[in-house]
Protein backbone atom coordinates (compact mmCIF):
# COMPACT_ATOMS: atom_id res chain seq x y z
CA UNK A 1 0.00 0.00 0.00
CA UNK A 2 1.25 3.62 -0.79
CA UNK A 3 1.75 5.44 2.22
CA UNK A 4 -0.51 8.84 0.31
CA UNK A 5 0.36 11.71 2.81
CA UNK A 6 3.66 13.25 2.47
CA UNK A 7 5.70 14.77 5.29
CA UNK A 8 4.85 18.01 3.46
CA UNK A 9 5.91 20.30 5.78
CA UNK A 10 9.11 18.55 6.10
CA UNK A 11 9.47 18.81 2.28
CA UNK A 12 8.51 22.59 2.90
CA UNK A 13 11.35 23.15 4.61
CA UNK A 14 13.82 21.93 1.24
CA UNK A 15 11.98 24.88 -0.51
CA UNK A 16 13.97 28.10 0.26
CA UNK A 17 11.47 30.65 -1.86
CA UNK A 18 8.29 28.86 0.15
CA UNK A 19 9.52 31.12 3.20
CA UNK A 20 8.96 34.38 1.10
CA UNK A 21 6.16 36.86 2.24
CA UNK A 22 4.90 38.40 -1.37
CA UNK A 23 3.23 41.53 0.06
CA UNK A 24 3.78 42.49 3.91
CA UNK A 25 1.76 39.69 5.95
CA UNK A 26 0.73 37.50 3.29
CA UNK A 27 3.47 34.33 2.94
CA UNK A 28 3.50 32.69 -0.81
CA UNK A 29 1.09 30.29 -2.15
CA UNK A 30 2.32 28.79 -5.07
CA UNK A 31 0.12 26.91 -7.11
CA UNK A 32 1.20 28.03 -10.44
CA UNK A 33 3.85 24.38 -10.35
CA UNK A 34 2.16 23.38 -14.16
CA UNK A 35 3.83 26.24 -15.53
CA UNK A 36 7.45 25.53 -13.68
CA UNK A 37 7.90 24.01 -10.07
CA UNK A 38 10.14 26.15 -7.05
CA UNK A 39 13.50 23.98 -6.56
CA UNK A 40 14.41 22.76 -3.33
CA UNK A 41 17.90 23.11 -2.02
CA UNK A 42 19.69 19.59 -2.72
CA UNK A 43 19.27 20.75 -6.88
CA UNK A 44 20.29 24.91 -5.97
CA UNK A 45 23.10 23.18 -3.77
CA UNK A 46 24.32 20.63 -6.51
CA UNK A 47 24.35 23.26 -9.68
CA UNK A 48 26.35 25.50 -6.93
CA UNK A 49 28.90 23.30 -6.22
CA UNK A 50 29.48 22.05 -10.05
CA UNK A 51 30.01 25.67 -10.94
CA UNK A 52 32.60 25.94 -7.85
CA UNK A 53 34.78 22.44 -8.01
CA UNK A 54 34.24 21.36 -11.38
CA UNK A 55 33.32 23.65 -14.00
CA UNK A 56 34.34 22.71 -17.30
CA UNK A 57 33.35 21.76 -20.74
CA UNK A 58 32.42 17.78 -21.47
CA UNK A 59 33.78 14.91 -23.77
CA UNK A 60 36.53 16.89 -24.92
CA UNK A 61 39.35 17.27 -22.28
CA UNK A 62 41.68 15.49 -20.39
CA UNK A 63 42.50 17.16 -17.45
CA UNK A 64 40.70 16.55 -14.00
CA UNK A 65 38.09 18.98 -14.34
CA UNK A 66 37.10 18.18 -17.22
CA UNK A 67 36.53 14.46 -16.44
CA UNK A 68 35.09 15.28 -13.77
CA UNK A 69 32.75 17.30 -15.51
CA UNK A 70 31.81 14.92 -18.60
CA UNK A 71 31.31 11.77 -15.38
CA UNK A 72 28.60 14.06 -14.10
CA UNK A 73 26.72 14.60 -17.25
CA UNK A 74 26.77 11.34 -18.02
CA UNK A 75 25.39 10.43 -14.76
CA UNK A 76 22.58 12.71 -15.13
CA UNK A 77 21.40 10.94 -18.50
CA UNK A 78 21.81 7.57 -16.69
CA UNK A 79 19.66 8.99 -14.04
CA UNK A 80 16.85 9.64 -16.51
CA UNK A 81 16.95 6.67 -17.82
CA UNK A 82 16.27 4.73 -14.68
CA UNK A 83 13.49 6.96 -13.79
CA UNK A 84 11.73 6.45 -17.26
CA UNK A 85 12.87 3.28 -17.34
CA UNK A 86 14.86 3.54 -21.17
CA UNK A 87 16.27 0.45 -21.95
CA UNK A 88 19.63 2.21 -22.96
CA UNK A 89 21.13 5.86 -21.58
CA UNK A 90 22.07 5.67 -25.51
CA UNK A 91 18.23 6.37 -25.69
CA UNK A 92 17.99 9.73 -24.01
CA UNK A 93 18.77 13.23 -25.64
CA UNK A 94 19.37 16.11 -23.81
CA UNK A 95 17.13 19.37 -25.20
CA UNK A 96 16.26 22.68 -23.92
CA UNK A 97 13.11 21.66 -23.17
CA UNK A 98 9.54 19.86 -24.23
CA UNK A 99 9.25 22.05 -27.01
CA UNK A 100 12.56 21.36 -28.52
CA UNK A 101 12.53 17.52 -27.82
CA UNK A 102 9.13 17.61 -29.99
CA UNK A 103 10.84 20.33 -32.42
CA UNK A 104 13.87 17.46 -32.78
CA UNK A 105 11.07 15.07 -33.86
CA UNK A 106 9.17 16.91 -36.24
CA UNK A 107 12.30 18.44 -37.87
CA UNK A 108 14.55 15.31 -38.26
CA UNK A 109 11.65 12.72 -38.10
CA UNK A 110 9.43 14.07 -39.61
CA UNK A 111 10.90 15.98 -42.69
CA UNK A 112 13.11 12.68 -43.54
CA UNK A 113 9.94 10.03 -43.42
CA UNK A 114 6.53 12.03 -43.75
CA UNK A 115 5.40 12.84 -47.36
CA UNK A 116 3.13 15.05 -48.42
CA UNK A 117 -0.78 13.56 -47.68
CA UNK A 118 0.95 11.75 -44.98
CA UNK A 119 -1.63 11.91 -42.07
CA UNK A 120 -0.35 12.87 -38.65
CA UNK A 121 -2.99 12.64 -35.83
CA UNK A 122 -2.75 14.88 -32.63
CA UNK A 123 -5.54 16.02 -30.70
CA UNK A 124 -7.72 19.08 -29.51
CA UNK A 125 -6.00 19.60 -25.86
CA UNK A 126 -2.72 19.92 -27.03
CA UNK A 127 -0.16 22.54 -25.74
CA UNK A 128 0.75 24.85 -28.59
CA UNK A 129 4.58 22.82 -28.64
CA UNK A 130 2.57 19.47 -29.67
CA UNK A 131 0.46 21.40 -32.68
CA UNK A 132 2.98 24.58 -33.89
CA UNK A 133 5.75 22.38 -35.00
CA UNK A 134 3.09 19.74 -36.57
CA UNK A 135 1.59 23.00 -38.42
CA UNK A 136 5.18 24.09 -39.90
CA UNK A 137 5.64 20.83 -41.61
CA UNK A 138 2.23 20.84 -43.06
CA UNK A 139 2.75 24.21 -44.54
CA UNK A 140 6.21 22.90 -45.95
CA UNK A 141 5.43 19.41 -46.97
CA UNK A 142 1.89 19.27 -47.00
CA UNK A 143 1.12 16.71 -44.57
CA UNK A 144 -2.17 15.97 -42.95
CA UNK A 145 -3.43 16.94 -39.37
CA UNK A 146 -6.46 15.39 -37.75
CA UNK A 147 -7.28 15.52 -34.25
CA UNK A 148 -9.06 13.40 -31.93
CA UNK A 149 -11.93 15.37 -30.27
CA UNK A 150 -12.36 16.41 -26.49
CA UNK A 151 -15.51 15.51 -24.98
CA UNK A 152 -17.50 17.97 -23.16
CA UNK A 153 -16.23 16.62 -19.97
CA UNK A 154 -12.43 16.77 -20.63
CA UNK A 155 -11.54 13.32 -22.33
CA UNK A 156 -10.72 11.90 -25.27
CA UNK A 157 -13.19 10.72 -27.78
CA UNK A 158 -11.50 7.30 -28.17
CA UNK A 159 -13.93 5.91 -30.96
CA UNK A 160 -13.74 9.41 -33.21
CA UNK A 161 -9.91 8.15 -32.70
CA UNK A 162 -10.29 4.68 -33.91
CA UNK A 163 -12.07 6.48 -36.95
CA UNK A 164 -9.16 8.29 -37.56
CA UNK A 165 -6.14 5.22 -36.97
CA UNK A 166 -8.53 3.77 -40.35
CA UNK A 167 -6.96 6.57 -42.63
CA UNK A 168 -3.07 4.80 -41.34
CA UNK A 169 -1.42 8.00 -39.97
CA UNK A 170 2.19 7.62 -40.02
CA UNK A 171 2.52 9.59 -36.31
CA UNK A 172 0.23 9.98 -33.34
CA UNK A 173 1.55 12.90 -30.92
CA UNK A 174 -0.36 13.13 -28.23
CA UNK A 175 -0.46 14.51 -24.45
CA UNK A 176 0.22 12.26 -21.37
CA UNK A 177 -1.66 15.07 -19.16
CA UNK A 178 -3.60 17.72 -19.88
CA UNK A 179 -1.98 20.92 -18.69
CA UNK A 180 -5.41 22.36 -18.74
CA UNK A 181 -7.87 20.16 -18.14
CA UNK A 182 -5.94 18.31 -15.73
CA UNK A 183 -7.25 14.96 -18.05
CA UNK A 184 -4.69 11.99 -18.08
CA UNK A 185 -5.07 10.19 -20.96
CA UNK A 186 -4.68 6.49 -21.66
CA UNK A 187 -1.48 6.61 -22.91
CA UNK A 188 -0.82 2.63 -23.54
CA UNK A 189 -3.87 2.20 -24.77
CA UNK A 190 -3.55 5.27 -27.30
CA UNK A 191 -0.40 3.82 -28.25
CA UNK A 192 -1.49 -0.11 -28.86
CA UNK A 193 -4.25 1.33 -31.09
CA UNK A 194 -1.59 3.42 -33.06
CA UNK A 195 0.87 0.57 -33.31
CA UNK A 196 -1.98 -1.75 -34.42
CA UNK A 197 -2.23 0.76 -37.63
CA UNK A 198 1.23 0.91 -38.49
CA UNK A 199 1.80 4.59 -36.76
CA UNK A 200 4.66 5.50 -34.46
CA UNK A 201 3.64 7.38 -31.71
CA UNK A 202 4.83 10.90 -29.61
CA UNK A 203 3.98 11.17 -25.99
CA UNK A 204 4.91 15.21 -24.52
CA UNK A 205 5.24 13.56 -21.00
CA UNK A 206 5.84 17.31 -19.89
CA UNK A 207 2.78 16.98 -17.31
CA UNK A 208 3.47 13.32 -16.92
CA UNK A 209 7.01 12.65 -15.86
CA UNK A 210 7.00 15.50 -12.97
CA UNK A 211 4.04 13.89 -11.34
CA UNK A 212 3.97 10.42 -11.53
CA UNK A 213 5.48 6.85 -12.44
CA UNK A 214 6.58 6.47 -16.38
CA UNK A 215 7.26 3.95 -18.06
CA UNK A 216 8.35 4.10 -21.39
CA UNK A 217 9.17 0.52 -21.80
CA UNK A 218 5.21 -0.32 -20.49
CA UNK A 219 3.83 1.74 -21.92
CA UNK A 220 5.61 1.11 -25.50
CA UNK A 221 6.09 4.83 -26.35
CA UNK A 222 8.18 5.45 -29.44
CA UNK A 223 9.51 8.95 -28.40
CA UNK A 224 8.90 10.59 -24.98
CA UNK A 225 9.25 14.36 -24.37
CA UNK A 226 9.95 16.48 -21.02
CA UNK A 227 11.44 19.37 -18.91
CA UNK A 228 13.28 19.13 -16.03
CA UNK A 229 11.72 22.71 -14.75
CA UNK A 230 8.85 20.98 -14.41
CA UNK A 231 10.26 18.06 -12.00
CA UNK A 232 11.88 20.44 -9.37
CA UNK A 233 14.82 20.61 -11.67
CA UNK A 234 16.24 23.86 -13.65
CA UNK A 235 15.41 25.84 -16.73
CA UNK A 236 16.96 24.89 -19.99
CA UNK A 237 17.15 21.32 -20.09
CA UNK A 238 14.56 19.24 -21.29
CA UNK A 239 14.59 15.14 -22.13
CA UNK A 240 13.75 13.25 -25.83
CA UNK A 241 13.79 9.87 -25.15
CA UNK A 242 13.46 7.81 -28.40
CA UNK A 243 13.84 4.10 -29.67
CA UNK A 244 17.24 3.02 -30.44
CA UNK A 245 16.47 2.36 -34.11
CA UNK A 246 14.42 5.50 -34.72
CA UNK A 247 17.22 7.87 -33.47
CA UNK A 248 19.82 5.53 -35.53
CA UNK A 249 17.89 6.54 -38.47
CA UNK A 250 16.89 10.05 -38.09
CA UNK A 251 19.63 12.91 -39.54
CA UNK A 252 20.92 15.60 -37.58
CA UNK A 253 19.06 18.36 -35.64
CA UNK A 254 21.37 20.74 -35.56
CA UNK A 255 25.22 20.72 -36.49
CA UNK A 256 28.06 22.00 -35.36
CA UNK A 257 30.30 20.58 -32.27
CA UNK A 258 30.15 17.69 -30.41
CA UNK A 259 27.68 16.26 -33.30
CA UNK A 260 30.32 14.79 -35.48
CA UNK A 261 32.73 12.08 -36.46
CA UNK A 262 34.90 13.20 -38.82
CA UNK A 263 34.52 16.75 -40.79
CA UNK A 264 36.09 17.44 -43.94
CA UNK A 265 35.58 20.50 -45.93
CA UNK A 266 32.55 19.70 -47.89
CA UNK A 267 30.85 17.00 -46.11
CA UNK A 268 30.97 15.20 -42.43
CA UNK A 269 30.06 12.00 -40.69
CA UNK A 270 27.84 12.47 -37.80
CA UNK A 271 28.89 10.96 -34.30
CA UNK A 272 26.64 8.13 -32.28
CA UNK A 273 23.10 8.66 -30.64
CA UNK A 274 23.24 10.63 -28.79
CA UNK A 275 25.65 12.78 -29.44
CA UNK A 276 24.14 13.22 -32.75
CA UNK A 277 21.38 15.15 -31.48
CA UNK A 278 24.00 17.35 -29.01
CA UNK A 279 25.78 20.07 -31.02
CA UNK A 280 27.98 22.42 -29.01
CA UNK A 281 28.27 22.66 -25.64
CA UNK A 282 25.16 21.69 -23.48
CA UNK A 283 23.51 22.55 -20.29
CA UNK A 284 26.02 21.01 -18.35
CA UNK A 285 25.23 22.43 -14.90
CA UNK A 286 21.45 21.94 -15.81
CA UNK A 287 22.40 18.61 -16.50
CA UNK A 288 23.67 18.09 -12.95
CA UNK A 289 20.58 19.84 -11.44
CA UNK A 290 18.10 17.71 -13.43
CA UNK A 291 19.91 14.29 -11.99
CA UNK A 292 19.79 16.16 -7.98
CA UNK A 293 15.83 16.80 -8.81
CA UNK A 294 15.25 12.97 -9.70
CA UNK A 295 17.58 11.77 -6.72
CA UNK A 296 14.96 14.17 -4.54
CA UNK A 297 11.77 12.91 -6.03
CA UNK A 298 13.03 9.65 -5.85
CA UNK A 299 13.52 9.43 -2.30
CA UNK A 300 9.94 10.47 -1.66
CA UNK A 301 8.91 8.44 -4.49
CA UNK A 302 6.44 9.22 -7.37
CA UNK A 303 3.66 7.26 -6.39
CA UNK A 304 3.42 9.30 -2.99
CA UNK A 305 3.87 12.20 -5.11
CA UNK A 306 0.59 11.42 -7.03
CA UNK A 307 -0.92 9.96 -4.06
CA UNK A 308 -0.63 13.28 -2.71
CA UNK A 309 -2.03 15.74 -5.76
CA UNK A 310 -4.89 13.67 -6.15
CA UNK A 311 -5.98 14.39 -2.15
CA UNK A 312 -5.21 17.84 -2.94
CA UNK A 313 -7.05 18.10 -6.10
CA UNK A 314 -9.94 16.32 -4.89
CA UNK A 315 -10.14 18.86 -1.67
CA UNK A 316 -9.63 21.81 -4.35
CA UNK A 317 -12.49 21.06 -6.58
CA UNK A 318 -14.26 20.22 -3.60
CA UNK A 319 -13.99 23.73 -2.06
CA UNK A 320 -14.16 25.54 -5.51
CA UNK A 321 -17.78 23.58 -6.10
CA UNK A 322 -18.58 25.97 -3.58
CA UNK A 323 -18.21 29.15 -4.20
CA UNK A 324 -20.80 30.44 -6.34
CA UNK A 325 -20.09 31.13 -10.22
CA UNK A 326 -16.79 28.97 -10.57
CA UNK A 327 -16.99 26.78 -13.37
CA UNK A 328 -13.66 24.23 -13.33
CA UNK A 329 -13.11 22.10 -16.50
CA UNK A 330 -12.37 19.12 -17.17
CA UNK A 331 -12.93 16.00 -15.24
CA UNK A 332 -13.52 14.87 -12.00
CA UNK A 333 -10.25 14.58 -9.21
CA UNK A 334 -10.07 10.37 -10.05
CA UNK A 335 -9.59 11.28 -13.48
CA UNK A 336 -6.87 14.04 -13.67
CA UNK A 337 -3.71 15.57 -11.94
CA UNK A 338 -3.14 18.19 -9.91
CA UNK A 339 -4.43 20.87 -12.03
CA UNK A 340 -7.92 23.53 -11.53
CA UNK A 341 -8.58 25.32 -14.43
CA UNK A 342 -11.90 27.80 -13.84
CA UNK A 343 -13.85 30.41 -14.91
CA UNK A 344 -15.63 32.86 -12.27
CA UNK A 345 -18.88 34.50 -13.58
CA UNK A 346 -18.55 37.89 -14.20
CA UNK A 347 -14.42 38.25 -13.87
CA UNK A 348 -11.73 38.10 -16.16
CA UNK A 349 -9.39 35.23 -15.19
CA UNK A 350 -6.71 38.26 -15.47
CA UNK A 351 -8.38 39.89 -12.82
CA UNK A 352 -8.56 36.93 -10.02
CA UNK A 353 -5.27 36.28 -10.46
CA UNK A 354 -4.23 39.85 -9.73
CA UNK A 355 -6.47 39.89 -6.90
CA UNK A 356 -5.35 36.70 -5.70
CA UNK A 357 -1.85 38.31 -5.94
CA UNK A 358 -2.39 40.46 -3.72
CA UNK A 359 -2.73 37.98 -0.80
CA UNK A 360 0.14 36.36 -1.82
CA UNK A 361 -1.59 33.55 -3.82
CA UNK A 362 0.10 32.76 -7.73
CA UNK A 363 -1.93 31.36 -10.23
CA UNK A 364 -1.77 31.49 -13.59
CA UNK A 365 -4.08 33.15 -16.24
CA UNK A 366 -4.97 33.09 -19.59
CA UNK A 367 -5.08 30.07 -22.46
CA UNK A 368 -2.11 28.55 -20.88
CA UNK A 369 -0.18 27.77 -24.67
CA UNK A 370 -3.46 25.90 -24.98
CA UNK A 371 -5.82 28.29 -27.36
CA UNK A 372 -7.47 25.56 -29.78
CA UNK A 373 -8.96 23.87 -26.86
CA UNK A 374 -10.13 27.05 -24.79
CA UNK A 375 -11.71 27.77 -28.70
CA UNK A 376 -13.16 24.46 -28.27
CA UNK A 377 -15.09 25.45 -24.72
CA UNK A 378 -15.60 28.85 -26.20
CA UNK A 379 -13.73 31.11 -23.23
CA UNK A 380 -11.03 33.09 -24.04
CA UNK A 381 -9.02 32.45 -20.62
CA UNK A 382 -9.21 30.09 -17.53
CA UNK A 383 -7.46 30.79 -14.23
CA UNK A 384 -5.32 27.93 -13.34
CA UNK A 385 -4.34 26.95 -9.77
CA UNK A 386 -1.70 23.49 -10.07
CA UNK A 387 -0.68 21.65 -6.97
CA UNK A 388 2.76 19.83 -6.13
CA UNK A 389 3.98 17.97 -3.36
CA UNK A 390 4.75 21.24 -1.53
CA UNK A 391 1.04 22.43 -1.47
CA UNK A 392 -0.94 21.79 1.46
CA UNK A 393 -4.75 21.91 2.16
CA UNK A 394 -4.28 25.36 3.87
CA UNK A 395 -3.29 26.73 1.02
CA UNK A 396 -6.37 25.50 -0.86
CA UNK A 397 -8.28 27.45 1.97
CA UNK A 398 -6.35 30.27 1.39
CA UNK A 399 -7.52 30.41 -2.78
CA UNK A 400 -10.71 29.94 -1.46
CA UNK A 401 -10.90 32.67 1.04
CA UNK A 402 -8.97 35.06 -1.84
CA UNK A 403 -11.92 33.97 -4.31
CA UNK A 404 -14.53 35.06 -2.31
CA UNK A 405 -12.56 38.33 -1.74
CA UNK A 406 -11.98 38.23 -5.60
CA UNK A 407 -16.32 38.46 -5.77
CA UNK A 408 -16.48 41.09 -2.97
CA UNK A 409 -14.08 42.96 -4.83
CA UNK A 410 -16.00 43.43 -8.50
CA UNK A 411 -19.47 42.66 -6.70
Amino acid sequence: TVKTSLEVERIRMDFPILNREIHPGFPLVYLDSTATTQKPNQVIQAMDDYYRFSNSNVHRGVHTLAEEATTAFEASRQRVADLINSPSPRDIIFTRNTTESINLIASSWGRTFLQEDDLVILTEMEHHSNLVPWQILSAEKGIRLEFIPVTPDGFLDLEAYRKLLENTPRLVAFTHMSNVLGTINPAKEIIRMAHNSGAITLVDGAQSVPHFPVDVKDLDADFLAFSAHKMCGPTGIGVLYGKAELLNAMPPFLGGGEMIKRVLLRSFIPNEVPHKFEAGTPAIAESVGLSAAITYLSSIEMERVAAHEKEIISYALERLEEVPGVCVLGPDAQYKGGVAAFTLDGVHPHDVAQVLDQYGIAVRAGHHCAMPLHDKYNIPATTRASFYLYNTMQEVDRMIDGLYTVKKYFG
